[in-house]
């Protein structure tokens, strides 16, 4: 009877198959979480490599939901494109409309109305606020606390309200436009979304006391896969992921677009105020404090906005733009620095189009994350980066 070989530990540059062959003899287990695991937020699978309950790696294996979105950006008209867009990130799609919008105004030279800049705002900081909560209240049920979920999704409801009253949808809004925003604040727009304000700065002092400081929520999170700051620059994360590091950098401060530069906010960045500096309790926190500034940046807007003017800017009724001319656009989505590249083709679309996101970036630091952690600690370390599937594949 012949020995069994030695275990040989996958390396980095291996496929997924390259692992399973690998992962014979040993005593290893592999293992599929997902690619309908609840807790993988989206058709994603982990290959876990296993010893008992401690993963030696965890490698994201993507592609479940890839929509060919960016050739469809090639094959539609510019303005034609705006709905695809809403499905690169469906939880904050405002984000995605406003960065197809912010590249195609470029490429053609366009001024957006100040009104519609604050409308986008508005909108855009509404749509913060909402996938924040989804990303807070489904992390504290991942690890087990069930009551901030349905909290979270209370509040979301209100916003869902306000976007509808707004736009008519809940989900994915379809309301930027090339040159502006669809539709105009409705009459008394204002002051039902001061009213929310008032309520939910209130909501997040309660928040806090239930989860974010809660003793045994803190123990679960605080010293869990921490990104020291240099490998969060190395990793190229970006959002909450990255300041939670401790790096302050934000699109809307260090590249500042629309009317970002007249409004006064703060950019939360992690401390290891219950840890180590970055970890999974630290981005948890970041995104819960982006919501009080985003409740902040509103109040601006709503005081400074407009009383009267355009929402849209003067527009061709076919677009076309010199064949060649590129553009680039980069604003602060949820997840952070989302960035459109376009390259004008010979008609009405473009020969190009690039999409680069926030989740993406994420999925490539998991594996490094993982290795030494417990399985259960997989859920709150996918968790706590706030990965939607959308946004991986596109």
């Amino acid at each position: 009877m012949t020995s069994p070989k030695p275990l040989e530990i996958p390396t980095m540059d291996m496929t997924s198959k390259e692992v399973l062959r690998r992962i014979e003899v040993g005593g290893d287990m592999l293992l599929n979480m997902g690619p309908q695991h609840p807790s993988t937020h989206g058709v994603i699978n982990f290959l876990v490599q296993t010893d008992g309950e401690v993963m030696k790696r965890a490698i994201p294996e993507v592609g479940y939901l890839h929509r060919s979105l960016e050739k469809i950006g090639e094959r539609c008209t510019y303005n034609g494109y705006m709905p695809y867009t809403d499905r690169v990130d469906y939880i904050a799609a405002m984000f995605a409309n406003q960065g197809w919008a912010m590249a195609v105004e470029r490429l053609l030279g366009t001024v957006v109305p100040e009104r519609g800049e604050y409308c986008r705002v508005i909108a855009c900081e509404l749509n913060r606020i909402a996938s924040h909560l989804i990303s807070v209240g489904t992390m504290a049920m991942d690890v087990g606390a069930v009551t901030p979920f349905p909290y979270a999704l209370r509040e979301r409801e209100f916003i869902n309200d306000l976007l509808e009253e707004l736009c008519g949808a809940r989900l994915t809004y379809n309301y930027l436009r090339i040159g502006g925003v669809a539709f105009d604040l409705p009459t008394g727009y204002e002051e039902k979304v001061a009213t929310f304000l008032d309520h939910f700065e209130k909501i997040l002092d309660e928040f806090n006391r239930l989860i974010t400081y809660n003793e045994i929520f803190i123990k679960r999170l605080a010293h869990l896969a921490p990104i020291p700051a240099q490998m969060a620059i190395d990793y190229c994360l970006v959002g909450p992921n990255l300041r939670a590091s401790g790096v302050k950098f934000d699109v809307r401060k260090d590249l500042p677009y629309s009317i970002y530069p007249a409004l006064q906010f703060n950019v939360p960045v992690g401390k290891g105020e219950m840890g180590t500096l970055g970890d999974a309790w630290d981005r948890f926190w970041c995104r819960v404090e982006e919501m009080r500034q985003s409740c902040r940046i509103l109040r601006q807007c709503l005081a400074q906005i407009p009383k009267g003017g355009e929402i849209m800017a003067k527009m061709p009724r076919k677009i076309k733009i010199a064949e060649g001319t590129e553009a680039y656009s980069r604003i602060e989505s949820a997840r952070g620095d989302m960035q459109y590249y376009a390259v004008a083709g010979p008609g009405e679309n473009a020969w190009r189009v690039k999409i680069r996101t926030g989740s993406f970036t994420a999925m490539g630091i998991i594996d490094a994350l993982s290795r030494g952690l417990m399985i259960a600690d997989l859920v709150a370390l996918i968790a706590s980066l706030d990965v939607v599937a959308p946004e991986i594949d596109r």
